[in-house]
């Protein structure tokens, strides 16, 4: 009953939001962590925190395929911008490693670098670190084996190879709506265990075609339920509380 991974910051949702919220509660969602991945839209994902205090979170970082359009200098700025508000987030993310969008080596690098750094971030707030890999998920696994941090969410989780990996360590995984036409992904919420679960919709991307919503996690529940012949309320409150814990958030399940 938590969408622990959208982003409502952008402008998809300029227009309506009041409207995206209301289906979000009738749908029976008990919050929303709101993911920011760039630093230009910080302060707008401040005020929409701000404005549905207690039922939208917010994470933020800056995420791995813009850091080629931010200097080292900026990075680090940055890096103290979200220090700054400590009291706000809930989480440190996404970030990561991208390979698909980002092919230069240099700025493949400088990722690592950006990664490390919002790990440690992370480490010392005591956040959750909530990560991205695309085609990057060796160098990712590498990375985290580094630091050894506890408090890990792989979002969008995908890699049917690293399973007993995150199970050793405890971390988190989140799954959303490619659970309908991935088998890779349906394989692999057969095998974690439900107090590992976490539901997100990476809104608004990944909508059957349309924009999608955080009220959407109903049906990635549904699905859930579906693959591990579960029943419904038992993987829409499993999760719900799993994400609760796992960011701290105080709300009642």
């Amino acid at each position: 009953m938590i969408d622990v991974h959208c982003h409502l910051e952008q402008k998809d949702y300029d227009n309506d939001l009041d409207d995206v919220i209301r289906r979000a509660k009738e749908a029976g969602l008990k919050a929303i962590i709101t993911c920011c991945a760039n630093p230009a839209d910080l302060d707008k994902s401040v005020e929409i925190v701000e404005r549905y205090r207690g039922f939208v979170f917010l994470s933020a970082s800056l995420h791995p395929i813009h850091v080629p359009d931010y200097s080292d200098e900026e990075a680090e700025a940055f890096m103290k911008k979200l220090e700054s508000l400590k009291d706000i987030l809930v989480g440190i993310g996404e970030t990561g490693l991208d390979y698909f969008w980002v092919k230069d080596e240099k700025e493949r690098e400088r990722q690592k670098e950006v990664f490390r750094m919002h790990i440690e971030l992370a480490r010392k707030l005591k956040l959750p670190l909530v990560v991205h890999s695309r085609e990057s998920h060796d160098d990712v696994v590498s990375i985290l084996d580094e630091y050894n941090y506890n408090r890990v969410l792989w979002h969008f989780f995908g890699v049917k190879d690293r399973v007993e990996w995150l199970v050793e360590h405890n971390y988190r995984a989140s799954f959303n709506t490619l659970l309908f036409r991935s088998k890779t992904h349906k394989k692999i919420v057969k095998r974690l265990p439900i107090e590992l679960i976490l539901l997100e919709t990476d809104a608004p991307w990944l909508g059957f075609g349309k924009r999608n919503e955080p009220s959407a996690i109903v049906r990635v529940a549904e699905r859930i339920a579906e693959v591990r012949k579960m029943n419904f309320e038992e993987v829409w409150e499993t999760c719900g509380r799993n994400a609760a814990e796992f960011f701290g958030l105080k709300i009642k399940i």
